[in-house]
């Protein structure tokens, strides 16, 4: 097996809707919603050691390595690989930070799946795509959809997973410069719970115009900068917000559309240009 790993991509996804259909007993939401896999990622890079700690190689000032879900998966697989008799070393991890945090794009959720995907991989660990989706959804809700494979309709608390195929296009992401804590969208009483469940049928073919994000209202009240920089790219395009903010992005049939809508974003803004991905770029490293 090989010692290193390297130039892993995490990518990021959009919500290309987003509805809220329910809350269980327990506090979890019910929600359903297409998952969209896009070319902007983090870059991850692997490397073995003969001792047993997982080193995080990278500083990040704003998160700690205790609490950075791509340690966290690390150790985690270690675990469930020991707990099986296997013994399998350490890692250091290195990550070349591109996504934004708190952009509702996965990005956390990314980094811990290609995590899990590499060191499965270079640890021999052997678990197959589901195997990894059943450990992962420990660490986010998020985070099987990385280890899915592919685009996704998205249902339950975003743990039941339906392939689709989306269309080919070009997004436009824009981060307002603000931090939308997720458990205070979803626990704003104004949040409506009740949006009527869709087939698959009725959207495929009326994306990316389907539907709505209904946390979109409740963020946009809460901060207005992500309610800013939908006005604005609302009128260039069809604009929403992904997950739970602050992220919110626009869809365009060409890349040049896309090229001139990014060069006017405003400062202090930041703002990217993504191509939508058919399916994950580690995919060919998932055992059946």
């Amino acid at each position: 097996m090989p010692r290193s790993l390297n130039d892993c991509p995490a990518p990021a996804k959009l919500n290309l809707f987003l509805h809220v259909t329910g809350r269980r007993d327990d506090g979890y939401h019910l929600l359903q919603s297409v998952f969209q896999l896009i070319d902007l990622q983090d870059t991850l890079h692997f490397q073995l050691r003969d001792d047993d700690a997982i080193v995080r190689t990278t500083d990040i000032a704003s998160l700690p390595p205790e609490q950075d879900l791509t340690v966290r998966a690390a150790r985690l697989l270690q675990s469930d690989a020991l707990a099986r008799g296997l013994a399998v070393g350490g890692a250091e991890i290195a990550i070349e930070k591109r996504l934004p945090m708190g952009g509702g794009i996965g990005g956390g959720s990314s980094n811990a799946a290609t995590t899990l995907i590499a060191l499965n991989h270079l640890w021999g660990t052997g678990l197959s795509r589901a195997e990894l989706m059943r450990l992962g959804l420990q660490l986010g809700a998020d985070v099987p959809f990385f280890l899915f494979g592919g685009n996704a309709f998205v249902e339950g608390i975003g743990e039941q997973l339906t392939p689709i195929q989306t269309p080919e296009g070009w997004f436009v992401l824009i981060h307002p410069g603000v931090s939308v804590p997720t458990p205070l969208i979803f626990q704003t009483p104004e949040l409506t719970r009740d949006t009527k469940v869709v087939k698959i049928a009725d959207f495929s073919d009326r994306l990316p115009r389907f539907g709505r994000n209904d946390l979109q209202a409740v963020a946009a009240r809460a901060f207005p900068p992500v309610a800013d920089a939908l006005d604005w790219l609302s009128h260039r395009a069809n604009a929403r917000m992904t997950g739970s903010g602050a992220g919110v992005f626009a869809t365009f049939a060409s890349e040049s559309d896309a090229d001139t809508t990014l060069r006017q974003v405003p400062a202090p803004w930041r703002a990217w240009k993504a191509k939508a991905l058919a399916k994950h770029p580690m995919a060919h490293l998932l055992l059946s």
